[in-house]
């Protein structure tokens, strides 16, 4: 069929005629020049034209949406839900603390090394997942969080305890990484190679069985897929990213105590999984995108209100706003999208691409 007929049936939708495209990242070449578009506006552009502030937010995000990646892998697309996420943060930060100063350990070789131990310990508190699930195992996951947070208070000889630990500024081949430039890029490429694992992943036999799992275990097992070892994977798969994004946060932090990392750390990536879609890549991005921005959002306007006199005699009630408004975020997306941004993502990309026909 030629002419505008033709086009219109194009613009439907895209129909496979082998498995390798079914397979393929993008599936068109507008996707793979938008992809080099933004990458270049990305890394060629932002960093020199951004403020301080604003590129420290952008780091912020960076790592956040690594770790949020990795509890997608575990909450979205196996469906085995996790309070523990941000204990596994801080034990991927305490790692890399110290391996760089008790161990001299470099910048680079400490980032992975701290996520393989983070993914032990994840595959330790994972172990119940064997014979518990839904409620019952989110009890355990919590559990291991207190353990966690208790270890790295008490265990002073390794963690310094209250005091914390300081790191030394980062380097990669002599080059030093003490400033927001620098290390925006390493955030980013960062962030780029675990988005791109992620995606691999779950395009792979595991990822497969990883979706099954979370819709059906006893299905998954009766076609013969072992739901435990998947499981303790996924644990492990999950742990590595926070593991690896909180080394990266403690070597841009530089110092280190025990405080953030709690239990409300783990809702915080909770809340980025569900706003963002669960069970979705760029979901994980958009969640810890949003979460962050919303967190320098509250704290400014609180300390605008708090500079003007205006919260005079009420900041104690001012205290749990953050918590408030995390909650009824939570609650207006799983009452008006429950698939989350990247389903509206989804939604814009589709209007865009058959505009201006109606469907």
């Amino acid at each position: 069929m030629k002419g505008p007929a033709s086009l219109k049936f194009r613009l439907c939708g895209n129909f496979f005629e082998r498995y390798e495209q079914e397979l393929s990242i993008f599936e068109t070449d507008f996707g793979r020049l938008c992809l080099v578009l933004g990458l270049t506006v990305l890394f060629g552009i932002v960093p020199f034209v951004t403020e301080a502030y604003f590129l420290y937010i952008l780091v912020i995000i960076a790592i956040t949406s690594i770790a949020a990646l990795g509890l997608n892998i575990l909450v979205g697309f196996t469906g085995q839900l996790s309070l523990g996420h941000g204990a596994f943060f801080g034990v991927g930060a305490y790692t890399a603390a110290v391996l760089s100063t008790e161990l001299q350990c470099p910048f680079i070789i400490a980032l992975p090394a701290a996520g393989l131990v983070t993914a032990l310990v994840g595959i330790g508190f994972g172990l119940p997942s064997g014979r518990l699930k839904g409620l019952y195992l989110t009890i355990a996951t919590l559990a291991g969080q207190f353990i966690i947070e208790y270890v790295l208070v008490s265990w002073e000889s390794v963690t310094k305890g209250t005091r914390g630990i300081v790191l030394p500024f980062p380097e990669i081949f002599g080059i030093s990484l003490d400033g927001d430039r620098a290390y925006f890029y390493v955030s980013y490429i960062s962030l780029v190679v675990m988005t791109y694992i992620a995606v691999n992943i779950m395009r792979t036999r595991y990822g497969r069985a990883f979706v099954a799992i979370r819709d059906n275990d006893r299905a998954a097992e009766g076609m013969g897929i072992p739901i435990f070892g998947y499981k303790l994977l996924s644990f492990a798969v999950s742990s590595f990213y926070a593991g690896f994004a909180g080394a990266l946060w403690a070597y841009y932090m530089v110092s280190i105590t025990t405080e953030p990392f709690t239990l409300m750390l783990s809702v915080e990536y909770l809340a980025m999984i569900i706003i963002g879609g669960l069970g979705s890549i760029p979901g994980a991005i958009f969640g810890a995108t949003f979460i962050t921005m919303l967190n320098e959002i509250l704290r400014i306007v609180t300390q605008m209100l708090m500079n003007t006199g205006f919260l005079e005699g009420v900041e104690l009630t001012m205290a749990p706003l953050r918590e408030f408004a995390f909650g009824l975020t939570i609650v207006l997306f799983i009452i008006f999208e429950p698939r989350g941004l990247a389903e509206l993502w989804r939604i814009l990309k589709s209007n865009v691409r058959l505009w201006p026909f109606s469907y």
